[in-house]
């Protein structure tokens, strides 16, 4: 017959932190350098995500390891080197991702989530190269987060970004003998915080400009068609945030969605951004402004493709006044925006 233990009788337990709760916010990723071999490390994570890439392994591997990362790292590389952070040798995600955790560290310090808000420890991680999400889940549960939010940086959501951070994080806890309690947090697209965020910005950086721009060109990051055929709702999370922003801010009837960085002959959604603004300039349109509202934080995709790339190709078609906006990063309203996300997936611990 059975019969419990009583408590003096109990084996010691190694002494376990526990208590607190672990705010986890996590970007895309940045290599460690931009030379060939951390590139090439970098791209090689990356293009290995069975969510980013689609095409059945045994076609794609041998492209990848025997084609792309022979050519791809240099090219890259290069473009990297113009957008690099060199007083702290790292990408600009990395700097601005880290800034959003310690701004939202210290607004929660500060009071903004009530005496609930001690308990709450956050950190950052990068979902390709480093810090990894596994590492930092080890330090958070380190220091006694035994309840942990993981808030994908991407407000639309996507199968190859918030699902990949999802899956990271599921990773991490099969390694784990006692897991946290995880929430993943929702996609906010057409969260209010993060439209108002959007259209102060909006309006701030174009009472900035010298010029007025005749066409808003709101540019996503793409995907390829067929991931949107499967049942993404990626495009149209795009979709209505362009709705809601466009309501917001009145500036509807300037506004085009666009999609950017396609890679490879598939078709990808549509219409792409470098061809509409090479067509601008045609159309009698020659003074544009690019936002690129799916970043939260500036990168290789809005410095360098955007604001070189394109700006390149506007004007090489005629056009006469170009300008990117830069993304929410760590502005007071970005911190708003993250702050309040965070804020609602936490209510009932805190």
């Amino acid at each position: 017959m059975f019969s419990a233990r009583s408590p003096s009788s109990a084996p010691a337990h190694p002494p376990v932190a526990f208590g607190k709760i672990g705010v986890l916010l996590v970007n895309l990723g940045t290599p460690d350098g931009t030379g060939y071999w951390p590139m090439r490390r970098y791209l090689a994570e990356f293009l290995s995500d069975r969510r980013v890439i689609e095409v059945p392994r045994a076609l794609w591997l041998p492209l990848l390891h025997l084609v792309i990362l022979t050519t791809r790292p240099s090219r890259k590389g290069k473009d990297y080197e113009t957008i690099w952070n060199k007083e702290r040798n790292e990408g600009p995600l990395k700097t601005v991702t880290r800034a959003q955790a310690e701004k939202l560290a210290e607004r929660i310090a500060g009071g903004a989530f009530g005496a609930g808000g001690g308990k709450i420890v956050v950190d950052w991680a990068m979902r390709y190269g480093e810090p990894s999400v596994a590492s930092r889940i080890a330090a958070l549960q380190a220091q006694g987060c035994d309840r942990l939010l993981v808030v994908p940086l991407y407000p639309q959501y996507c199968a190859a970004t918030n699902a990949t951070v999802a899956d990271c994080a599921f990773d991490a806890l099969k390694a784990l003998r006692w897991q946290p309690t995880l929430r993943i947090a929702a996609p906010f697209y057409d969260r209010p915080s993060y439209i108002d965020a959007l259209a102060k910005s909006l309006r701030d950086g174009l009472a900035k400009l010298d010029f007025e721009p005749e066409r808003i060109v709101v540019s996503w990051h793409g995907i390829p068609q067929d991931y949107f055929d499967k049942g993404d709702p990626y495009f149209c999370h795009c979709a209505k945030t362009t709705r809601l922003l466009s309501e917001a801010t009145g500036l509807g009837e300037k506004m085009l969605m666009t999609f950017q960085s396609r890679l490879g002959p598939k078709e990808w959604l549509k219409p792409y951004t470098i061809e509409t603004v090479k067509a601008l300039p045609a159309q009698g349109v020659r003074k544009i402004v690019v936002i690129a509202p799916g970043f939260v934080a500036d990168c290789l995709e809005t410095l360098e493709e955007l604001a070189v790339e394109n700006r390149h190709a506007f004007l090489e078609a005629g056009g006469a006044h170009f300008a990117v906006l830069p993304c929410l990063n760590d502005s007071i309203e970005g911190i708003d925006m993250i702050a309040d996300v965070v804020r609602t997936e936490v209510s009932g611990w805190i």
